[in-house]
């Protein structure tokens, strides 16, 4: 018989949810708080609201093993739009140049994304949950501040492209923590010298979790508290999962 891991001092666990476009990743822990009845929840790396797929939810006991969750690879799907930089290096920000998109080649593309494999620096974006002095980037970015950033160390292990129709490009792409994919199309989008910025994402991987066993916002909303419950990966299993 499969143990409760509601038991003891409230439900514990990691609950594997596909986030829904236009919420913040605060939207969806707040969600979690009442469909759970539990305050002790955090999550894995944030999404942005464009964004759809993975987020972790770490409820109870499992709060103690964040830090440890969200330092492992990750895989995401995008669709960079090339010809327009934002001020968000996303499709939701304000458009600060527009280039025209020439008649680019699958080499040329490839050559892009090939100066970004490995361990690179990557500067991250202004508009970013990282703190300055204590107040996160992107509040400064709202009064129309720039601040300078510190390059930090990413790594790619593997990239693929998946369509190409300019101006879009299809990609996924497997990368580190802290990798910024926004920053990324800028980047690949500055290489070919026409600008560019991202228009899709979607994590489909953290580590080993994958949106196999997700349960969608609806769900999150609308299911018997009990099914939720039974949805928790535990701690056991997480931990028979990283071989521990």
């Amino acid at each position: 018989m499969r143990r409760n891991p509601s038991d003891d001092n409230g439900p514990s666990g990691v609950l594997l949810i596909d986030k829904a476009p236009d919420m913040t990743s605060h939207d969806v822990v707040a969600i979690a708080r009442r469909a759970l009845n539990t305050k002790k929840i955090g999550h894995c790396g944030t999404l942005d609201p464009m964004a759809t797929g993975l987020l972790m939810l770490v409820i109870g006991r499992a709060t103690k093993i964040q830090d440890l969750l969200m330092s492992e690879d990750k895989e995401y799907e995008g669709t960079m739009t090339l010809g327009a930089v934002t001020s968000t290096q996303d499709r939701q920000g304000e458009v600060l140049e527009s280039k025209p998109v020439p008649e680019l080649s699958d080499a040329e593309i490839k050559g892009a994304f090939d100066s970004f494999m490995g361990p690179f620096d990557q500067i991250p974006p202004m508009v970013s949950a990282i703190k300055k002095d204590g107040v996160p980037l992107y509040k400064l970015a709202r009064k129309g501040q720039v601040i300078e950033r510190e390059p930090r160390p990413v790594h790619v292990t593997s990239y693929k492209i998946t369509r190409t129709a300019l101006p879009e490009i299809d990609f996924t792409v497997n990368c580190s923590k802290g990798f910024y994919v926004r920053t990324y199309a800028h980047d690949i989008g500055e290489k070919l010298g026409c600008g560019g910025h991202l228009s899709a994402l979607r994590r489909t991987r953290s580590g080993k979790f994958t949106l196999e066993r997700a349960v969608t916002v609806d769900e999150l909303k609308n299911a018997p508290r009990q099914e939720l419950y039974n949805a928790l990966v535990s701690l056991a299993e997480i931990s028979l999962m990283r071989g521990a």
